[in-house]
């Protein structure tokens, strides 16, 4: 066995200069150019457990980070053909700049570094080559817990965990003295929930958060939606090490709330009716909203009127929700388990500073009978109403008024104009006689959505002349009073190529 020599060298300003100017030029080298050749790993004797390692950025100037539990009476050893021209360094928070050269035995082509410190960078020279490492003394950082629970004050959009346990930040230094933290993994067990689109609800889910340290509380963003347990473990280095320190709190009840929304009305599309998700069999409730001024009304109303696809409908002019008077729109919330509180607005301002009704459930079905522009939102609130989740704001608009009435028709059952039908818009009250020229009523609706066929009796009328009157009024207060003729027509075909009208 050759002889060991331990190399002592002393630190003079020069060579602190010439390491600070070699360091500087390293870091730059680093942050811009590929690696050509890879450093050479570090062999430990001394250690009680395995030595883990971790490649950091390469912005960090550094080749590798060892992770040692207990650095006492450790040494590491570096293998090169060239040991006795090697240089050690160390370095610790200030950068590389800052090294100072350290002891170390040369035993062949091993260069052995006895009693290694922690915590500290180190920098070995071999000929024109420089390497760059950090050793970290894990005994310091142990992680332990002994216990969880939530944290008396809680936050809206994050839940407080009350932690007794160690897990403080473990910090690196690069070449150029920034401090970066080691991700230590904390494991963060709990449930919470999330929107699922197919189904249309919220959903519970098993979530896993992971978390480089702690202090005396943990804060968990996105917060937990619903009761669950929270089981910490740690952290990844315990995990490496094949040893368990973990603590499980009891069952915490979640502050935070997510609410989902959508409005749906016959004939209208989704594009225009929500912007989330849509959910079939949802069952309505139904009941009684409350004015802002006091006052109660019947929450759904009666719908005296067509519905919004009646062909003889107008529904030009308007798109999205609304439409034609009377409208019926049935609003729906999806929330989260800590919504307690439902409450609909409904309001003639965008800002809702002055509201027509609120409706205090978590579904609504609403029937607009008066013309104008409507605002409907959503507000739901946890227990105590410290938290409030809103919904989309859906514009819902009634147009003005109109009522149009044809003066000609052919009941021949061809499928065209088959039925004398008005065409409206927004009228919420509606009378409509049809008599013959005697002055005999042939027929009556209170429907503007149904049409004369031209029968009494079972039977066709003649063609001729036939007379209506009609009494209406729109959504916006209009009256209206109209009579006047129709005209019954028969096709009869004069050969394949032609006809004409009687």
């Amino acid at each position: 066995m050759k002889a060991s020599k331990k190399v002592r060298l002393t630190n003079t300003r020069t060579n602190k200069t010439f390491i600070k100017s070699a360091v500087l030029i390293s870091a730059l080298y680093f942050a811009n150019s590929a690696d050509l050749f890879a450093a050479p790993e570090l062999r430990f004797r001394g250690n009680t457990l395995n030595v883990l390692s971790e490649t950091p950025e390469r912005s960090t100037g550094l080749d590798k980070i060892y992770i040692v539990y207990n650095t006492q009476n450790v040494d590491f050893i570096y293998t090169s053909p060239s040991a006795s021209q090697v240089r050690i360094y160390k370095y610790s928070n200030l950068g590389g700049g800052y090294a100072e050269q350290v002891g170390s035995i040369v035993d062949g082509q091993d260069v052995i570094v006895e009693n290694i410190e922690g915590n500290v960078g180190y920098i070995i020279e071999d000929s024109d080559k420089r390497y760059y490492y950090w050793i970290v003394n894990y005994l310091p950082y142990r992680f332990s817990i002994n216990s969880v629970k939530g944290a008396a004050q809680q936050e809206c959009d994050a839940t407080i965990l009350d932690v007794d346990g160690s897990a403080s930040p473990i910090r690196y230094y690069t070449i150029t003295g920034q401090p970066i933290t080691l991700d230590r993994e904390i494991k963060v067990e709990f449930d919470s929930q999330e929107w699922d689109e197919s189904a249309m609800d919220f959903r519970t889910i098993p979530e896993v958060r992971y978390v480089a340290s702690f202090s005396s509380q943990l804060r968990l963003s996105p917060p937990a939606y619903c009761s669950t347990f929270f089981h910490i473990s740690g952290d990844k280095f315990l995990r490496e090490w094949n040893w368990t320190a973990e603590a499980e709190s009891e069952v915490i009840q979640p502050m935070a709330i997510m609410v989902n929304t959508r409005a749906e009305q016959d004939g209208v599309t989704d594009e225009y009716a929500s912007r989330s998700a849509r959910r079939k069999n949802v069952n309505i409730r139904r009941g009684i909203a409350t004015r802002a001024d006091g006052d109660s009304d019947a929450a759904s109303g009666d719908a005296c009127g067509a519905s919004n696809d009646a062909s003889n409908e107008i529904t030009s002019g308007i798109e999205g929700l609304g439409g034609s008077a009377p409208a019926e729109i049935e609003f729906y919330a999806y929330t989260t388990e800590g919504v307690l509180h439902h409450e609909w607005q409904l309001s003639r301002d965008e800002e809702f500073e002055e509201l027509e009704f609120r409706f205090y459930q978590q579904n609504v079905d609403y029937t607009f009978m008066d013309e104008g522009t409507y605002y409907m939102r959503y507000v739901g609130s946890n227990a105590d109403g410290s938290c409030e989740a809103v919904g989309e704001t859906y514009t819902i608009t009634i147009g003005a008024s109109e009522l149009l009435c044809p003066n000609a028709f052919t009941p021949d059952g061809d499928g065209v104009n088959d039925e004398w039908k008005v065409s409206y818009r927004s009228i919420t009250d509606f009378k409509c006689w049809i008599f013959d020229r005697f002055g005999a009523q042939l027929f009556y609706t209170d429907d503007p959505q149904k049409g004369w066929d031209g029968m009494r009796g079972g039977k066709v009328v003649p063609t001729g002349v036939y007379y209506y009157v009609i009494q209406a009024t729109g959504a916006d207060g209009k009256n209206y009073k109209k009579s006047g003729d129709i005209n019954i027509l028969r096709h009869r075909s004069v050969s394949s190529s032609e006809s004409t009208t009687e």
